[in-house]
């Protein structure tokens, strides 16, 4: 079975209007993809490619990208955890443009300091669209900005935005990590125009108009700040919520058990990573080859939306019986968690389990989360769903099979062999392309910084805001050769 026979396909993907004012940038049309939503899977389909032929897409709302900031009214949603869209909004209104919030449970009320432009949400999931409906009547709203565009509430957003004509700004975790984060309009991961866009127009638009800067290098930057932001608004929601008794979290646990595991994983952190060290030096030292399977975390929101599974224990038992009927004997597979993986989806005992009862254990290995750089220096290939650490192993040219939907599902970058077939021999990705695909992101929408640490969060932010208020979005500003400067990082901004 190939990886479009488990995937829903969706034959409706809607268009994305042209930009009003501006040019057309000639690029390669692309075949249009299978979203995430239909109930087929198996079929043949005809899917209307989302982008006019010879242009790059624009977002919905581009009508909205000539106005002047005086004249638009900012919707503020969820955020990541801690000040981000708050310091986000204070430099939105010293545009010009006015800013709202709108609070879903006490900790995104805890983190936004502006009390006056402050709405709370109180009722059930239910009652949001049509909250969202009179407030974007009643203040004119123009935009929406928010983190991640497909848990309940925010894709409630994003088909308002798509009806009514209005800006959607998506912020989400850098494609690139750990230095940079993503800002895109209209969408993000599956959603992301990234996907209407083809490697040949990627490096067309790179020689007319890309820049050659030093990158800074790759490992991880503010995870600390990313685990106390997070046990803290979850504290929050869990001790002074009574302000919305209709708050239901997306999450498929309880909010006492969210706050518990945030706040064990915190305290346990060094236990923790002397149990990683463990781990890793067993299999750096262990002289077999293997290959690496990039886990997510089962509530991740590109892990619901964008692949086939439900559970990743569906996805580890999948990959597990292929390396058992596939891969060459002395080869060993090792599964690399999520550095916030906190153990709610119990999957270690799955894969020890599944491993058990197919006679493979002495093969299968465990990390629980920690660096990734050191494995992947010495790991043959990476399997994943469409975790953005596989592009760290894409970098590296190391063969990547991936197993949902992703902005670097590209043809010459991600394997298209079968599982079992990948795993006997995977077959490389061409290092140029993707040394291409990287620059061409780098360029558009990865904004260098971060959104937790002080010294990351003020970067990013030095740069967003203008990237906001352009008429043109990050990949029409590149086609056009009007990017604006995107300085990098140093060592002395960590």
């Amino acid at each position: 079975m190939t990886r479009a026979d488990r995937i829903p396909h969706d034959t409706t993907l809607p268009a994305r209007p042209p930009a009003a004012g501006g040019p057309s940038v000639a690029v390669e049309p692309v075949s249009g993809r299978p979203g995430p939503d239909a109930p087929g899977r198996g079929q043949p389909v005809d899917v209307a490619p989302t982008a006019r032929p010879g242009t790059v897409p624009a977002a919905p709302g581009a009508a909205i990208a000539d106005l002047p900031p005086e004249r638009r009214v900012f919707l503020m949603l969820q955020g990541p955890h801690g000040p981000f869209f708050d310091r986000l909004g204070r430099l939105i209104r010293a545009a010009g443009a006015q800013v709202w919030r709108v609070g879903f449970n006490a900790g995104d009320e805890w983190f936004w300091r502006d009390r006056a432009r402050f709405i709370p949400h109180d009722g059930p999931p239910g009652d949001w669209p049509a909250h969202l409906d009179r407030l974007i009547d009643e203040k004119g709203v123009t935009d929406i900005v928010l983190y991640g565009d497909v848990r309940p509430i925010h894709a409630a957003a994003r088909a308002a935005a798509a009806a009514r004509g209005l800006m959607l700004h998506v912020f989400e975790e850098g494609y690139l990590r750990p230095y940079w984060i993503t800002y895109e309009r209209g969408g993000s991961n599956g959603h992301s125009p990234l996907m209407d866009i083809s490697l040949d127009a990627m490096r067309r638009i790179m020689r007319d108009h890309g820049t050659e800067i030093s990158r800074p290098p790759s490992h991880w930057g503010d995870m600390r700040q990313h685990k106390f932001y997070g046990a803290l608004y979850h504290l929050m929601v869990l001790v002074a919520n009574r302000r919305y008794p209709g708050f239901t979290s997306h999450r498929d646990i309880t909010l006492g058990r969210e706050f518990r595991l945030n706040f064990r994983r915190l305290i346990l952190s060094p236990a923790l990573a002397l149990r990683r060290r463990r781990q890793a030096r067993a299999i750096q030292g262990g002289g077999f080859p293997f290959v690496l399977v990039l886990m997510q975390l089962e509530h991740d929101s590109s892990f619901l939306a964008h692949s086939p599974y439900r559970t990743m224990s569906q996805f580890t038992d999948e990959v597990l019986d292929a390396f058992a009927a596939a891969a060459p004997r002395h080869h060993h597979i090792v599964f690399k968690a999520h550095p916030l993986e906190d153990g709610r989806g119990r999957i270690a005992g799955a894969i020890r389990a599944r491993a058990r009862a197919l006679g493979i254990e002495g093969r299968v290995h465990l990390v629980q989360g920690g660096k990734l750089a050191r494995l992947l220096s010495q790991a043959r290939a990476a399997v994943t769903i469409n975790s953005t650490a596989a592009q760290q192993a894409l970098w590296r040219g190391l063969p990547v099979k991936a197993m949902g939907r992703s902005v670097y599902d590209k043809p010459g970058l991600v394997s298209d062999q079968s599982l079992p077939d990948f795993l006997r021999d995977p077959q490389r990705p061409s290092v140029a392309l993707y040394r291409d695909y990287r620059d061409y992101l780098l360029d558009t929408c990865q904004v260098p910084g971060g959104f937790y640490a002080a010294r990351s969060r003020g970067h990013a932010l030095r740069l967003v805001v203008d990237m906001m208020l352009d008429p043109d979005d990050p990949y029409q500003a590149l086609a056009g050769g009007r990017a604006g400067l995107r300085q990098q990082m140093d060592r002395g901004d960590r």
